[in-house]
């Protein structure tokens, strides 16, 4: 009998790496294969118990600053990563190594290609992330989460589209199909900054809902994630505009939140942008600004571009621009029916299984 082939996967404990990572865990085991994973202290915030056999620990560090000093730290302490994901590799003995971005994915990725073992990084984002940059010319394989990722010639050799893996109960929430709001019924809106999120919503929020009209105000339901430090600021002013509001600084059951929503306002993240067009959501999104990648911005034009979603810059990002839009998009129906489709137009949700069968594919070329 042939024994199940074990895949280690590597992955920075945010949602944003964790949770597509999940989901290719959940189409490997499907198919036999055994799931490691290499994450950061972090991970235990995002992972279920479910995610993988073993979790292991692997010392890493994000570069933060540009002085002698922050460098030499951060590649002693990614060096030492190395080591450590070296000796553990050799110990476990996967089949192949697969990498999900950020900085704790490069020591066991690495080590990987040091031992000569297969290797793939999956990268969410439609700028490739400056980790991932770093592995892509050692790696074995490079999946990419859209179409028309800019990669050079030598790396799209070996780069296959697969879209970004989703997790089941996002599959589950993609199952129920847009309703846009009726007339003089409940508007309801859902607002968040990604798995940690965003000070700019607890602030411009608010005071964009207190300024629309009075029979809106009457219909809307507001669904938001809040800083636990923004909490009492933010529902005392929702309190003040009498609107009916959940304002919980973390929300288990998003993808379901998303589904039961008729408007998104929200940052740009990799995941998000794949949730809402996997689950068919209309959106205003706010690209988290001055990233050095300005991969949230790349990622807003993906669904701007298939007429999902309207991309709000942060400085433009003024409670009496977003009360207009919130007006406008609560007048008309129709539009926000058409944004949804739009928006799952570029959804894939079949983006775990194709990674798992290029995983599977790289594995048996060892």
């Amino acid at each position: 009998m042939t024994a199940m082939p074990l895949v280690l996967v590597a992955a920075g404990g945010t949602g944003g790496h964790l949770f597509p990572a999940e989901a290719l865990a959940v189409a490997l085991k499907a198919r036999g294969a055994r799931i490691a994973l290499a994450t950061d202290h972090r991970a235990a915030h995002y992972t279920s118990d479910t995610f993988a056999d073993n979790i292991y620990i692997v010392p890493s560090a994000t570069v933060r600053g540009r002085d002698p000093v922050s460098l030499a730290r951060t590649l002693t302490m990614l060096g030492y990563g190395a080591l450590k994901a070296w000796m553990l590799l050799g110990r476990i003995r996967p089949a192949v190594v697969v990498g999900f971005g950020g900085y704790p994915t490069v020591p066991p990725v690495f080590a990987a290609t040091l031992r000569g073992i297969p290797t793939v990084i999956q990268d969410q984002n439609m700028v490739l992330g400056r980790a991932n940059r770093l592995l892509a010319p050692r790696v074995s394989a490079i999946a990419s989460s859209w179409p028309d990722v800019k990669l050079d010639s030598a790396l799209k050799a070996k780069t296959t589209y697969t879209g970004n893996p989703i997790r089941p109960n996002v599959l589950a929430a993609a199952e129920k199909p847009y309703a846009a709001p009726d007339a003089g019924g409940e508007f309801r809106l859902l607002v968040f900054g990604g798995s940690q999120g965003a000070r700019v919503m607890s602030e411009i929020v608010p005071p964009a809902i207190e300024r629309l009209s009075a029979p809106l105000r009457a219909r809307l339901v507001v669904t938001q994630q809040a800083r636990g430090e923004d909490l009492a600021k933010v529902q005392a002013a929702y309190a003040r505009a009498g609107i009916k509001t959940d304002v919980q600084s973390f929300f288990a059951d998003l993808p379901e939140r998303i589904a039961a929503s008729h408007l998104i306002v929200s940052r740009s993240g990799a995941s998000t942008v794949s949730e809402l067009a996997a689950i068919g959501r209309s959106a205003i999104l706010v690209p988290l600004p001055h990233a050095l990648d300005q991969d949230q911005l790349a990622n807003a034009g993906v669904l701007e571009k298939a007429g999902g979603a309207i991309r709000i810059d942060q400085p433009n990002f003024t409670p009496e621009r977003l009360a207009g839009e919130i007006e406008g998009l609560a007048a008309d129906p129709a539009r926000l029916a058409r944004m949804a489709a739009g928006a799952k137009s570029v959804g894939t949700l079949d983006a775990a299984e194709r990674l798992a069968d290029l995983v599977l594919k790289i594995a048996g070329q060892r």
